[in-house]
């Protein structure tokens, strides 16, 4: 009983000082951000108490509800894109394939790369003279096709969505690759001893044991989708005509352009709840139950 408690301490103690960096820099922030939206502020001058008439106006800002519809744009395409895409693919990693190491590094090569490297990379391929898609339609003689991708409010947001879930497939094929690797090969040989087929298996036995990561990665796709910001703020800063504007770069417009910080911090409160909300119905929804 002794050594009981005494381990807890220690265990306590140990977590104290990543609860102290976590209460700092995540849960102080937070609690800031409700409190300077109840305010009106240019953030120079002194602050003045308005109570809930931030939320009252952004209910009423149309701006807003066209960035929240671009973000629930960014968020379906990168779960059903990104998540199936790195999934499918892990699958057929998973196998006694020659050359797998370097298959996972040239899948995984997106992620460490630069956000603004890619937004520059693939503006270049979409500029409407010499990017690389007008170049190659024109060279096949689908000159018609050839589009100003990023310049046109119709054909803006699909591009950069390309962008977005190219972007995360090597994230999630790298932990979708790591929770197949777990499954013990007994299992899968005895699945074979029975006479189940490939697809049999993969869907009876592969799919339902990595389930959990699956909505893991979900989830990570929300959360990561919802705070999307430095891709589309070098790409196209929300244009043309607030056509590529998600909640994030709404806010920070908001905040740092207009110098409404009472305001931008009643978008981020929003976030924030919507968020929350999302992942909540998700997890529900996949039948995990997580909060």
């Amino acid at each position: 009983m002794h050594n009981s408690m005494k381990r807890s301490w220690f265990i306590v103690l140990g977590l104290l000082p990543a609860l102290l960096v976590y209460t700092v820099f995540a849960i102080l922030p937070i609690l800031q951000s409700f409190y300077y939206s109840l305010m009106e502020w240019d953030g120079f001058s002194d602050m003045v108490f308005v109570g809930l008439d931030n939320f009252k106006e952004l209910f009423q800002d149309e701006l807003f509800w066209n960035s929240m519809k671009n973000n629930v744009l960014v968020v379906l395409a990168s779960v059903l894109g990104q998540v199936p895409i790195a999934l499918f693919i892990a699958l057929l990693l998973n196998r006694k394939l020659k050359g797998l190491k370097f298959f996972r590094t040239i899948g995984f090569l997106p992620v460490v790369l630069s956000t603004v490297v890619i937004s520059i990379t693939w503006g270049l391929m979409y500029n409407f003279e010499d990017g690389l898609f007008n170049v190659f339609l024109r060279t096949v003689g689908l000159d018609a096709l050839a589009q100003n991708w990023l310049g046109d409010t119709t054909w803006s947001m699909p591009s950069v969505l390309v962008t977005v879930i190219w972007q995360f497939i090597g994230l999630y094929l790298v932990i979708f690759m790591a929770a197949l690797q777990n499954i013990p090969e007994e299992v899968l040989e005895a699945a074979r001893m029975d006479g189940a087929n490939e697809w049999t298996t993969t869907w009876k036995i592969t799919l339902p044991m990595i389930w959990d990561t699956v909505i893991v990665a979900v989830i990570l796709c929300i959360s990561g989708s919802l705070k999307t910001f430095d891709l589309l703020y070098v790409m196209t800063n929300g244009g043309p005509a607030h056509s590529t504007e998600v909640m994030a770069l709404y806010m920070f417009n908001q905040t740092f352009g207009q110098f409404q910080y009472g305001y931008g911090s009643a978008i981020s409160v929003l976030i924030f709840a919507f968020s929350l909300l999302l992942i909540f119905v998700v997890t529900r929804l996949l039948g995990k139950k997580m909060l």
